[in-house]
């Protein structure tokens, strides 16, 4: 929406991408260490973890934000955006594990997001119908934890 507005200067623009930079910080590095955390009832070993994650994110922002795109079609690294998908399907299975398997196996899910995202390998950017596939995603995921909250 923001890029199809008419007459935006380069300071929107550029206020703009900081903005976007925050809001996926939050989204998709704080908040998923944040439940990492609660899932981990906050016990010291789950910290580590929660740190990785927030800090990946961070680097791998930073890097995006100074380099952008590697050739205009392909990211270096896993895209921070990538980890709440991820970590919403996860929690897909908190009712079918125990507790104690559950809180480990997202530890060992945030770990390996938190270290692809500053990995040096190439993922495309999705184009085309992707877009339409994360639609579907968000809109089946919402279905399926809605059904969850209400009986």
């Amino acid at each position: 929406l923001a890029r199809r507005t008419s007459r935006r200067t380069a300071e929107h623009r550029a206020f703009g991408a900081q903005l976007d930079s925050l809001a996926d910080m939050v989204s998709s590095g704080v908040a998923p260490a944040v439940l990492l955390l609660g899932v981990g009832d906050l016990r010291p070993s789950f910290l580590p973890g929660a740190f990785l994650l927030v800090l990946a994110g961070a680097i791998r922002l930073a890097h995006f934000s100074v380099f952008g795109l590697d050739d205009q079609r392909t990211y270096r690294g896993l895209p921070i955006d990538t980890n709440i998908v991820v970590v919403t399907a996860v929690f897909a299975l908190h009712s079918s594990l125990s507790g104690e398997t559950f809180s480990w196996l997202l530890y060992a899910v945030v770990v390996v997001l938190a270290v692809m995202n500053v990995a040096p390998f190439r993922s495309p950017k999705p184009v085309g119908g992707w877009y339409y596939a994360i639609a579907a995603y968000v809109l089946g995921m919402t279905f399926f934890y809605a059904r969850l909250l209400v009986p």
